[in-house]
């Protein structure tokens, strides 16, 4: 550690104090997410383990992973549902060159032993294919330190060694995020390159201008804040505004009398592989139906519509007998505006839509609330600085 010296200058403290928190947390975020990288790795061996040594897996067969999934959903394991189980054992057979990092982990005084009291070893993977990336001289370590695992589970899409070699090397050079791996992989940045006679400006094209992954977007990752056991508002503490304004619209709906009956708040979803939350869900013991609600603290977009649409339909597949269509409310705020859309899912019934709207707030009486409540929390604001 450097030495303090009588030119050290308050500037110098406050670069001094800046970098050691940059630098501290970027270690703990690394520390934390190849931790749960591991981790999912582990669960995926033992489940694998089992299938081949368990003393009494024939009682299971096919339906291993969903009994498994409830008995751990007991014990508030979290991210274990079955398809994650799945995608577990899928992460372990695919990236076996891991088992050297995990070993080494195990051989700290980490308590890992299985029912059949061992540990991963080289040796143990004399059962599953080694046709992966590491086999082509990857360092597994640095994969562990650089991607999160949701870039893992981007990459076990890919049956092809070299494709998913290509994607883990790129992902590397450009430390992207998993969104822009994402957006790289629907652009079909492999394919194109492959087909390309210059593949070096293609390259310096595909990485100008791209998202790089921060500590803050890992921290911000689902799998993590479970693994950590953090709720969804321990982390989103830029959404302060909009969780005030939940809390008072949870509030308003609840009062209204009209038969809403709370179920959750940032209601989290799996639609094609991604998280996705929604704001307020209510369950209306009169219309029989889910209403859900999304708060957008700026001005509608299009795209905002399009989101609520998604988690309607979502809905409309998790309906059982008895109920109705779900419905959506979009509100959208901005300083001196404010809207509402409704979404209904669809619906050309006019009169499922006229009983839905005797039942619902209407959209000026939630035109007014959004006024109200944005001027009462501004106000707040303003006397609290």
């Amino acid at each position: 550690m450097a030495t303090i010296t009588n030119t050290f200058s308050f500037a110098d403290l406050v670069l001094a104090i800046q970098q050691t928190d940059a630098a501290l947390l970027q270690q703990a975020t690394k520390a934390v997410n190849k931790g749960l990288t591991l981790r999912n790795w582990l669960i995926g061996y033992r489940i694998a383990e089992y299938e081949l040594h368990g003393a009494d897996r024939a009682n299971y067969g096919d339906r291993l992973l969903g009994e498994l999934a409830v008995r751990l959903k007991d014990q508030s394991v979290s991210n274990t549902g079955r398809r994650q189980l799945y995608n577990y054992l899928r992460f372990y057979r695919s990236y076996p060159q891991i088992v050297r990092t995990a070993s080494a982990q195990l051989s700290l005084g980490m308590d890992f032993t299985m029912v059949s009291g061992k540990v991963p070893t080289v040796s143990a993977q004399s059962s599953i294919r080694a046709d992966s990336s590491g086999a082509m001289g990857i360092d597994p370590e640095k994969l562990l330190n650089q991607l999160s695992y949701s870039h893992f589970e981007q990459l076990l899409d890919m049956d092809a060694p070299l494709k998913r070699l290509f994607y883990e090397v790129e992902t590397l050079r450009g430390n992207w995020s998993v969104r822009e791996l994402k957006r790289q992989i629907a652009t079909q940045y492999f394919e194109r390159s492959g087909l390309s006679h210059d593949k070096e400006t293609l390259a310096l094209l595909a990485h100008q201008h791209t998202e790089v992954q921060s500590p803050a977007q890992i921290i911000r990752d689902p799998y993590v804040f479970e693994f950590l056991h953090l709720s969804v508002q321990d982390v989103m503490t830029e959404r302060r505004l909009e969780d005030a304004l939940l809390d008072k619209l949870q509030h308003f709906l609840l009062e209204l009398g009209h038969g809403f009956c709370f179920e959750a708040r940032q209601k989290r979803l799996l639609i094609g592989g991604e998280h996705c939350f929604v704001d307020l869900v209510f369950y209306h013991r009169i219309l029989k139906c889910h209403v859900l609600i999304e708060l957008k603290n700026d001005a509608f977009r299009h795209e905002h519509l399009g989101q609520l649409n998604t988690y309607v339909s979502y809905f409309k597949q998790q309906m059982t007998d008895g109920d109705q269509l779900p419905i959506g409310i979009l509100l959208c705020t901005q300083k001196n505006h404010d809207m509402v859309q409704f979404a209904l899912a669809g619906m050309n019934n006019n009169l499922f839509v006229s009983r839905y709207q005797l039942q619902l707030p209407g959209q000026n009486e939630m035109e007014e609330f959004l006024l109200k409540a944005l001027q009462e929390l501004n106000f707040n604001v303003n006397v609290n600085h």
